[in-house]
């Protein structure tokens, strides 16, 4: 019977920390040691015991160019990468205001990172026109698609003059 009591109470503390416990994501480029010359721009592996401490996204490819005029046009962002998969925008300027948000890349490697797509792009594009900049809300759920998006978004809008 002492034993069972025992076992009940450490079971009931154990579950009562594992509920309670937070994790506050840090972020590669303020904890990357200041002796790497190129901590921002090393990438992220994409297996599934990468911690996610270390799983901040990067930017990884080179931004393309504009499709009209300085502050119009259509911009592509940089392609960020997550653990989950890499994400890319392309954002319509008209009137040095923007129209339009499109994801063009977008986490589909697991049917959670799908799922999690699926439901945050709108809800992205939604937040990015109403706040006319990169500086948007954060999914809940879609931590990381939302930081690259962010990101990607804001690349556009540096090569519009726009960031």
């Amino acid at each position: 019977m002492r034993r069972a009591l025992g076992a009940t109470a450490a079971t009931i503390v154990g579950v009562i920390w594992l509920v309670t416990f937070k994790v506050t994501p840090i972020d590669a480029q303020a904890g990357a040691p200041a002796s790497t010359p190129n901590a921002s721009a090393r990438e992220v592996p994409r297996t599934a015991t990468a911690s996610p401490r270390s799983a901040a996204p990067v930017t990884t490819t080179a931004p393309s160019a504009p499709t009209g005029a300085p502050g119009n046009g259509t911009f592509t962002g940089s392609a960020v990468r997550t653990i989950y998969g890499d994400v890319q925008v392309r954002v319509t300027i008209s009137g040095q205001k923007i129209t339009d948000v499109q994801a063009m890349l977008l986490p589909q490697d697991r049917a959670r990172s799908a799922q999690i797509s699926r439901y945050s792009a709108p809800i992205l594009r939604t937040e990015a026109i109403q706040a006319q900049s990169a500086t948007i809300d954060i999914v809940s759920g879609a931590t990381y698609t939302s930081i690259a998006y962010s990101r990607s978004l804001d690349s556009a809008l540096k090569q519009a003059h726009l960031g």
